[in-house]
């Protein structure tokens, strides 16, 4: 009942938040959800030759009720990721992408994207979102059914030159596509003991196609389950804090990818099957978890906001705007940026976040206790080195409905990075995340990175 009486509450004041100020080129934030599965993420009878697509196998929801649902937790865009399986490259082609067309009539206020959840070859998932134009059916449908690792009816095609063929083919498409990784660490075995997705897949894939392959989810959807959350289910590999490991963990996986320079990207996302509500072990989209997007209320727009890493993400709806500044005195850049500056000059950083007006989708009005800036990079001998602030509310600035901080340090020698992030908790480590929590009370966002370049003389 809660929840259902926050939803209402959202819903009133869907107006509002579209009215959002904007800047001189319209872009503003975004809400949105890369990961969200319908009635065609469907189960297979494999009893017949080929196996026959048992529809809402796996989610009994149609596209236009996400959509619908999307809208009433605050999105303007999402993309509709089901399954793939045998043969569902026509599963795709005759009824998912209908589905799409029919959702994006009926909810025309949320930028719908078509897409999947490919299967990756020698890996595990990722979020595929296809650019809308008239060749977005064909062109999902040719990834699908010539590179999907559970595609075939026969044989395998589960090896890591199969998924640099498919790395190939969407680098050609045009408008480029995008793929986000998902749940990286989800079948890793302990922290630093990885599964199906290492860090040197991480990279070669990103290498093979930096436009295309461009991050991953650092937030896993699966949130409602408190047994195991996100569905991380090895005992020695949890999320912390709702987070991945290698997102969570400052001086991690992603902060070694940031720091050799890698434009690689995080995210939140839903991974909606089916909802706490209706027993399952999920969130509607936007219900709990946001990824920001700085863009135009456009399709190409928003596309370009994920791919350049103008993005935040967020759980619990701690935050819902984010200004990161990074400066020297005469410049200065933001998310997805990169700042030129000189090795013997000073760092001015600036975090600015807002928190929501109105309750989040579980009532509450959380409380914004930690904020933490983090600088990265490499010594002189190539090493990681990583230097962190933690601000409680008692250091940071209120200026108006905005809650401030500052830092000013020496430039890094090498370069590097700068990012951010803070909690509900207070905490100043992501701890990790035990059966039974209750994942409101662990709320969290992350900011991308700007980086750091030194200027040559």
């Amino acid at each position: 009942m809660k929840q259902l009486l926050a939803l209402a509450l959202l819903a009133a004041s869907a107006p509002a938040l579209s009215a959002d100020a904007k800047t001189e080129d319209g872009r503003q934030w975004l809400a949105g959800d890369h990961h969200v599965h319908s009635e065609w993420s469907v189960e297979w009878d494999r009893s017949t030759t080929p196996p026959t697509p048992i529809r809402g196998g796996d989610s009994s929801y149609s596209r236009s009720r996400n959509a619908a649902q999307a809208k009433a937790f605050g999105l303007r865009w999402m993309v509709h990721t089901d399954h793939g399986g045998p043969g569902h490259s026509m599963v795709t082609r005759d009824h998912a992408y209908p589905a799409l067309l029919q959702a994006r009539e009926d909810v025309p206020e949320v930028i719908q994207f078509n897409g999947m959840e490919f299967d990756v070859p020698a890996g595990e998932h990722a979020s595929l979102i296809i650019a809308p134009g008239p060749d977005e059916r064909d062109q999902l449908v040719t990834a699908e059914r010539d590179y999907s690792r559970s595609e075939p009816l026969q044989g395998s095609r589960d090896t890591q030159q199969e998924m640099l063929a498919a790395l190939g083919y969407l680098r050609g498409l045009q408008p480029q596509p995008l793929m986000l990784i998902n749940h990286p660490s989800r079948t890793a075995t302990g922290v630093g003991v990885w599964g199906k997705v290492t860090p040197e897949e991480l990279r070669s894939w990103h290498a093979a196609a930096p436009q295309v392959l461009v991050g991953m989810e650092g937030a896993p959807g699966h949130q409602g389950i408190r047994s195991e959350r996100g569905l991380y289910r090895n005992k020695g590999a949890p999320t912390f804090g709702g987070f991945d490991q290698m997102t969570a963990q400052v001086g991690g996986i992603w902060d070694q990818m940031l720091a050799d320079g890698l434009r690689f990207w995080i995210t939140a996302s839903s991974d909606s099957h089916v909802n706490v509500r209706d027993g399952g072990r999920d969130y509607d989209p936007g219900e709990y978890s946001k990824t920001y997007a700085w863009a135009r209320p456009e399709a190409n727009d928003i596309l370009d906001g994920l791919r350049n890493g103008r993005t935040f993400a967020v759980t619990g709806d701690l935050v819902d705007r984010v200004e990161l500044s990074v400066g020297d005195g005469a410049r200065s850049a933001t998310l997805g940026e990169s700042l030129p500056v000189s090795a013997d000059g000073t760092l001015q950083i600036q975090l600015r976040v807002r928190q929501p007006k109105v309750p989040n989708a579980n009532g509450d009005r959380p409380v914004l206790a930690m904020i933490e800036l983090i600088v990265g990079g490499k010594d002189a001998d190539g090493a990681l080195k990583m230097q962190s602030r933690h601000f409680a509310a008692s250091d940071w600035q209120r200026e108006g409905e905005w809650i401030s901080v500052r830092w000013t340090l020496p430039v890094p020698a090498q370069g590097g990075f700068v990012r951010a992030r803070g909690n509900s908790t207070g905490e100043r480590v992501a701890l990790a995340d035990v059966p039974g929590e209750d994942p409101w009370q662990d709320l969290w966002f992350h900011t991308n990175p700007v980086f750091v370049k030194i200027l040559t003389r």
